[in-house]
């Protein structure tokens, strides 16, 4: 097999040649068609990420077809078109994931690769309206935006969503599965153009949160929104608080700016907010998530594409942020 392999932080992935794998019990082997990159892959790179081992095949997302099954696994798996979930050991709560929760692709070795191991419960069958790079681009930011924005979130249709930084990949997937789900969606961004891309997926219309008095004017035009989706926080989060709806929820995915400077409790307890946290998601949601992205026809969108040998260019694009969208890689 081939993988691109991270030895050491702030060094590019290195193209290896590797033995064909062999599954262990209740593992099968997936020869993947295509794999897709995440914010989280970046940050490893970085050294920036808790636990890091080398060396490591990153990669969190794949999409391919069953070739080996191990002891324990029906051999009716053998051939299927498959995509993976990649949260992994989430344990039996579906409030919140168990002590031993991991992500595919750090520490078990993931999906830069022409084949990956996998437990056979992270199976789940190509969604049939997707191709591949599509299907690759769904599990990781499909699943953290479902989980964000509906168990966490508690969307309701007809609702006045915001979504803060549009454009990366779970912040698209909440934009689309709002506006699936009926929401009136709002976005901010740093960017015309990504504002204009989510327009033309369904939002309402955007803002730049680099301009001065922008969520005066969001207040002006919307109304205060009900529910506000974040990955950010960072100095700037008391803008969010000031400007959810009385009653309101801020649901955080992530927070790439830092903390916040300051919350204001005083803020929090009189307009009775709720501040939400959000990490991946539980089976359950997975398979929530996959069922509502084929009853509602929601397709990935898909930024650029890359051969595998080209995955150090992939990853250096995320250095800026420029992307709508997901970034995939093709074996073919």
């Amino acid at each position: 097999m081939k993988a691109l392999v991270l030895n050491a932080a702030k060094q590019p992935l290195e193209m290896e040649e590797r033995a064909e794998l062999t599954p262990d019990s209740g593992d099968v082997v997936v020869k993947l068609k295509t794999a897709a990159l995440n914010r989280r892959d970046f940050w490893i790179t970085r050294g920036m990420y808790p636990g890091i081992v080398y060396p490591i095949i990153l990669g969190s997302d794949g999409a391919g077809v069953v070739s080996q099954v191990g002891e324990g696994v029906e051999s009716s798996w053998i051939g299927n078109e498959v995509i993976i979930n990649p949260s992994l050991d989430w344990g039996n709560k579906q409030i919140a994931q168990a002590d031993d929760f991991n992500i595919l692709g750090l520490p078990r070795d993931g999906t830069f690769a022409t084949e990956v191991t996998v437990p056979e419960s992270q199976l789940h069958a190509k969604p049939a309206h997707l191709n591949w790079e599509e299907a690759a681009a769904l599990p990781l930011a499909g699943l953290t935006a479902y989980r964000a924005l509906f168990s966490q979130g508690g969307l309701q249709q007809g609702e006045t969503i915001l979504i803060t930084g549009v454009g990366g990949g779970v912040a698209t997937f909440v934009l689309q599965f709002a506006v699936a789900a009926g929401a009136e969606v709002w976005v901010t961004s740093s960017s015309e153009q990504k504002i204009d891309r989510a327009v033309k997926l369904g939002a309402k219309r955007g803002f730049l949160y680099t301009a001065e008095n922008w969520a005066e004017d969001f207040v002006k035009t919307a109304g205060a929104p009900s529910l506000i989706i974040d990955s950010a926080a960072g100095p700037a989060y008391d803008t969010l608080i000031d400007l959810v709806a009385m009653g309101g929820r801020i649901v955080n995915f992530g927070a790439t700016l830092g903390p916040p400077d300051k919350l204001e409790m005083r803020k929090l307890f009189w307009k009775q907010l709720r501040l939400q946290g959000s990490t991946m998601g539980s089976p359950a949601d997975f398979e929530d998530m996959l069922k509502f992205s084929a009853k509602h026809g929601v397709v990935p969108i898909i930024d650029a594409t890359y051969s595998l040998a080209e995955g150090n260019t992939a990853i250096e694009q995320m250095k800026v942020s420029p992307q709508f969208g997901k970034y995939v890689l093709t074996n073919d």
